[in-house]
């Protein structure tokens, strides 16, 4: 359970995407991805709206600096925040989020003037899911070594904490915010927000579990078999206890989703996610929640049923569920 009192401290898209009594879900943009071209900005405006009715707590986009083909597919995506920022405008309750931005190739200082500007204009729904890159290519453009990304994460991550959230935290570290003073020659990037923006690792972002429990405000991972998942989420808690006097963060997971049409289709493995109807999916989805899942982030099948269709079933039969 996370406590009122740090709840508070977050912006309105933490509470309403990790709140303490139920388990959430997520839909991962652009919803119609067409491979190798840009999507359709007004059909992803009116999927996110539809997103919103259904009652989605978060719509999520990943950000791909380079169309550099990866598991036999090049995808072609805009600049994350953009793309957040078109969505926010065409919606009005459901957060926003990146799972997530590779920090070590993006400039600490501009990252974290574009989380504030994004979190203020989209009234406070934005969360900042942060990685570390997986696209040895991209470091090269870029100018530095994959290696070199473990390193470079963590400092990024310094800066992009002291502009965001380190004058709300209970003990503010004035050796990151002298840092930043310098680093800015003692401007401020923005003004302070008033609450606090989650700062998510995603993946495993180069760094131990112990530093990510220290550090992050919560930990996003992929789907693996359940018992897995389950010795992955203990291990979490036991970094929580070690790290971070046992705070309660959420563990978010993603999940490739290829929904059926027979509602009582049984559950069967594709990669990285499930094939099955709506009934298996909410067992699933209510196990997750038992093992210590927060939130999960659905990946919709490419090649399945009509993502309106989708989207409007999970709203009608499942979310309602999950309370």
């Amino acid at each position: 359970m996370i406590p009122d009192r740090i709840a508070r401290m977050f912006n309105q898209a933490y509470s309403q995407v990790f709140p303490d009594d139920r388990l959430t879900l997520g839909l991962m943009t652009p919803l119609i991805p067409p491979a190798g071209v840009l999507a359709d900005p007004v059909t992803e405006k009116e999927l996110a709206r539809r997103a919103e009715a259904c009652g989605f707590a978060a719509l999520w986009t990943r950000d791909v600096p380079l169309m550099i083909p990866q598991a036999g597919e090049v995808s072609a995506l805009d600049d994350p925040f953009l793309w957040l920022g078109m969505l926010a405008g065409a919606t009005s309750t459901i957060a926003v989020g990146t799972a997530a931005a590779v920090l070590p190739l993006r400039h600490p200082l501009l990252l974290a003037k574009s989380a504030l500007t994004l979190d203020r204009l989209s009234g406070g729904r934005f969360l900042l899911g942060v990685g570390s890159g997986d696209r040895a290519e991209e470091f090269a453009a870029f100018g530095m070594t994959a290696e070199q990304g473990g390193e470079r994460f963590r400092a990024h991550w310094e800066v992009v904490h002291a502009v965001l959230n380190d004058a709300l935290d209970d003990a503010p570290n004035e050796a990151a915010r002298q840092q930043l003073m310098r680093a800015t020659g003692g401007y401020q990037v923005l003004p302070q927000p008033a609450q606090r923006i989650a700062m998510l690792a995603v993946g495993s972002a180069r760094q131990s579990l112990q530093w990510i429990a220290a550090n992050a405000d919560g930990w996003a991972s992929y789907h693996r078999e359940e018992q897995r998942q389950q010795g992955r989420i203990g291990l979490w808690q036991q970094a929580l206890a070690q790290r971070a006097a046992g705070a309660a963060k959420p563990f978010i997971q993603s999940l490739n989703l290829d929904l059926l049409d027979d509602p009582d289709a049984p559950s069967e493995p594709i990669t990285l996610g499930m094939r099955g109807g709506r009934h298996a999916l909410l067992e699933y989805l209510r196990r997750l929640h038992g093992y210590g899942v927060g939130h999960v982030l659905l990946n919709l099948a490419r090649q399945g049923r009509p993502r309106r269709d989708v989207m409007d079933e999970i709203g009608r039969e499942v979310i309602p569920q999950l309370g």
